[in-house]
């Protein structure tokens, strides 16, 4: 039975989007992964696109969408929340982790790709617990 993880941040156009492209990566068939924003800006960021790229990831296919886009496919196995606080409202889930993970978005690439990582390691040992 595939695992359905949702990542959540505010603007869905940065940290969510690279940590849906990671479980992608890292899960492969045994995981469905899903993004969204509790405000999200409409476009993703094309940092993290570029950031992604480098990784063999085309992040320009995502979307950048609402909580209620994707609340159809809930319920959740694991939702991960990051840095949206109080804006993050409730999905059904089993399991709710905050990641505290600093934005991005205004970074230059050195340090976006530092995040860019940190979130693929983070997402990495959470699919080695699943």
């Amino acid at each position: 039975m595939k695992k359905k993880l949702l990542f959540v941040c505010i603007e869905n156009s940065n940290r969510s989007q690279m940590s849906q492209a990671f479980a992608s990566i890292y899960g492969g068939d045994n995981v469905e992964a899903y993004s969204a924003g509790s405000k999200p800006s409409g476009m993703v960021n094309p940092k993290a696109i570029e950031a992604m790229k480098e990784l063999g990831y085309d992040l320009s296919t995502h979307d950048s969408k609402s909580l209620d886009e994707v609340k159809e496919f809930a319920p959740f196995d694991v939702v991960v929340t990051m840095g949206c606080g109080d804006a993050c409202p409730w999905m059904p889930a089993k399991q709710f982790i905050d990641w505290q993970i600093p934005d991005p978005k205004h970074m230059e690439p050195a340090a976006f790709n530092e995040v860019r990582d940190f979130i693929g390691d983070k997402v990495k040992a959470l699919i080695g617990q699943l």
